[in-house]
């Protein structure tokens, strides 16, 4: 096992990756910009190190100075948490050169997911569903044309290096195509230096599934299940539940396997998500694959019992999974609520001074969090300050838990997005489980 590890990360998923370690017997070094010296993980992190100013670039980003803290410190393993650099494989190839452990995949299985033209083609030869549309970039408008009019309207543009939304377009007909193309393939370029775009039937309501994986170096993968995150805007997701209302046991395993054949497609090890798209006939198609832990992954930990951060940093110190897939059983409901300094109408970031804040308790909650009375959040980062995990033997009362729960969360000195949810929770079609990708739009 790792003696120590450094944190290339802040915000709540440092300190989450801190409390793992702990629990590990390891020690932790955080890393910080000038503006987080105040911040939680820095506190609770038996080292620490400053890594440049405010940009993301000069310090969360700076490879040279994460690199020269771990060698300083002498740590054995970084831990890159979710964003940043977590899925970025130069930086992997720069860990391995200077003899320290990412914990994450390997930089070829990088290569072939975060690439999604290349995703998409892994997933086919797997044998894993995939919407009808292209396996290799659109080069042009005239292309994309004859494309769209075989597949049929509407369809999807994205961006191969695509993730967030960023060069992601619907187009309905064929007079919006060359406009939107053009659109999408600058966007892409901006946000990725990347701007080859590919095709994709898009489907008009479906409900975005992921399965949780998990892959040791032996060759030993498993599925932990699924969670639904459908509850979205503008592809950035708000809530997370598990089990998903709409998922029987049939399709489940049906899911799961899928993605335990496409992690052992690229040879996967660690922690990772396979997300699909489900449609209304409950068939399902890959979408992509995320590399990495995810913000949602309090909701699996919640309804498995598996430490999923403690099982990452065991994988990466080449110790075999501790369970197999006949001990994943899942119990109960769990539900995430991403607290966002933001507008609750107008979604624009609120950064400010936290003056007061009380965090709900009772049974079945947990709260994941960075911030604390007289915290400033700064304007530099991600607008997410907590994460309020409801847990209940079933959905009505993990719901009931969650109106419990984010009626007495005080949190003052800024706005957030705890009132949006509280409206949310009155909806009939989400206390149904009526949900999809354009439920929020809807709503709204």
């Amino acid at each position: 096992m790792f003696s120590k590890i450094l944190i290339a990360n802040r915000g709540e998923i440092a300190v989450r990756i801190i409390h793992a370690c702990r629990e590990l017997g390891i020690s932790t070094v955080a890393v910080y910009s000038e503006i987080d010296r105040d911040a939680l993980h820095v506190r609770l992190a038996d080292e620490s190190v400053c890594i440049g100013p405010p940009p993301s670039q000069q310090s969360y980003l700076n490879y040279t100075a994460i690199i020269s803290a771990a060698e300083v410190k002498g740590v054995d393993a970084i831990h890159p948490g979710y964003g940043f650099l977590a899925e970025n494989p130069h930086f992997v190839e720069i860990c391995n050169d200077c003899n320290i452990i990412f914990i994450g995949p390997t930089v070829d299985v990088m290569h072939k997911m975060g690439d999604k033209i290349s995703a998409r083609n892994l997933a086919k030869k797997a044998g894993v569903p995939i919407l009808p549309g292209t396996l290799d970039p659109v080069s042009n408008i005239q292309e994309a044309g004859k494309i769209a009019q075989k597949i049929g309207y509407p369809i999807i543009l994205k961006a191969a290096a695509g993730g967030g939304g960023r060069g992601m377009r619907i187009v309905r007909d064929k007079t919006d195509l060359a406009t939107t193309f053009a659109t999408a393939s600058q966007e892409a370029e901006l946000a990725f230096g990347d701007g080859r775009m590919y095709i994709e039937t898009y489907l008009e309501e479906p409900r975005h599934i992921e399965i949780q994986i998990l892959a040791d170096r032996n060759g030993k993968i498993l599925h932990l299940g699924e969670r639904e995150c459908s509850i979205q805007r503008r592809h950035q997701k708000l809530i997370e539940e598990s089990p998903s209302p709409a998922l029987t046991p049939a399709i489940r395993k049906k899911m799961g396997d899928a993605a335990v054949k496409l992690a052992s497609a690229c040879n996967y090890i660690g922690a990772g998500t396979v997300e699909f798209l489900l449609d209304a006939r409950k068939n399902f198609y890959f979408m992509e694959m995320n590399t990495r832990i995810q913000v949602e992954h309090p909701v699996t930990e919640e309804v498995t019992g598996f430490d999923l951060v403690k099982e990452q940093i065991q994988i990466a110190a080449d110790m075999p999974l501790s369970f197999s897939q006949n001990d994943v059983i899942m119990n109960g409901h769990a539900i995430e609520f991403r607290i966002n300094a933001e507008d609750p109408v107008k979604f624009t970031p609120c950064p400010g001074t936290v003056q007061q804040v009380i965090f709900p308790g009772g049974p079945g909650v947990r709260v994941d969090t960075h911030i604390y009375p007289g915290y400033r959040i700064p304007p530099t980062y991600d607008s997410l300050i907590a994460k309020l995990i409801l847990r209940g033997r079933n959905r009505e009362e993990s719901l009931l838990r969650a109106r419990r729960a984010l009626t007495s969360f005080i949190l003052e000195g800024v706005s957030t997005t705890i009132p949006l949810y509280t409206k949310i929770l009155d909806d009939r079609d989400f206390q149904k489980g009526k949900l999809s990708t354009h439920f929020l739009q809807r709503y709204l």
